[in-house]
């Protein structure tokens, strides 16, 4: 009868464990500070990206052992707002040096992105400015939102602080969607991510800023998926309404990090290239 029990509660509990998302390991090397007024050795330029979203674009993927210290990546810690060569996560909530408080951030496609973007644009340094904060819905982007507002105000440093060396915004980039993938969301949220492009470079006078989304995951079961895909189809159509707007498409990359939701390394890395291959044809 015990027997019985054990296989019993094994079947209904292995499902969720199986649905058990993985955790990042902590990071432990401090952050590496840079002289943000200073270009590095054989650019000429520094441009800037804004990394807007939720979790997936701040990214949850498993951490490499060692990280990433390419001068010519950098970025703004979105805790203290100073300048660090850019390394994962890049969402770092922690202290630069001690990583007290840091959560469960990770590999997103960030890094990817400027790497794929550096190796395209040899001379151009790349700055990228963090703002994504996970399961936050479209609506707290939108302009006098508290997200949209700290974005705002990290852009306008960010333009502050590399003034010496006239660095440009160049670009966002958008992953967001699971939070709003619901059938009281939906019908609004193609107007209220028009919106929320309109008034970023209506405040940041940049009328033709690129900005590219990104489809979320589609690797839930029906009827899940049915929202998911509404969702995407919604990212998708951006371009055909929003001038300067493009959309990668990342429906076909399946595997992610236990949970149906989050996307892995792998897949990350991916998306980030995507991201870096349409900007680069927006802006030939």
């Amino acid at each position: 009868m015990r027997r019985v029990l054990a296989i019993l509660l094994l079947s209904i509990c292995s499902p969720l464990f199986a649905q058990k998302a993985a955790i990042p390991p902590p990071t432990k090397p401090p952050l590496e500070a840079v002289d943000i007024t200073k270009l590095p050795e054989g650019t000429a330029q520094l441009d800037l990206y804004l990394l807007m979203g939720q979790s997936n674009m701040k990214g949850r993927g498993v951490m490499p052992e060692e990280p990433k210290r390419d001068p010519r990546i950098v970025m703004m810690h979105i805790r203290d707002d100073q300048w660090y060569l850019a390394r994962h996560p890049l969402h770092l909530t922690g202290d630069a040096k001690t990583f007290q408080g840091h959560d469960n951030a990770g590999v997103g496609p960030g890094l990817a992105f400027a790497e794929t973007l550096a190796a395209a644009h040899p001379k151009a340094a790349i700055g990228l400015v963090p703002c994504a904060v996970g399961g936050s819905s479209v609506r707290l982007w939108q302009k006098g939102a508290k997200l949209y507002d700290e974005a705002l105000r990290r852009a306008k440093l960010a333009l502050q602080t590399t003034a010496p060396v006239k660095a440009r915004i160049r670009g966002v980039i958008w992953l967001q969607g699971e939070a709003n993938a619901k059938p009281d969301e939906l019908p609004m949220h193609a107007g209220r991510l028009r919106a929320l492009i309109e008034s970023l470079r209506a405040d940041l006078a940049l009328p033709e800023l690129p900005f590219i989304a990104c489809t979320i995951g589609e690797m839930k079961p029906e009827p899940l998926l049915t929202h998911l895909k509404a969702m995407n189809e919604i990212q998708l159509a951006l371009p055909k309404s929003v001038p300067h707007t493009a959309c990668v498409d990342a429906r076909d990359l399946k595997t992610h990090i236990g949970d149906a939701v989050h996307f892995d390394t792998a897949a990350q890395n991916e998306i980030g290239k995507r991201f870096a291959a349409n900007l680069i044809e927006m802006t030939k």
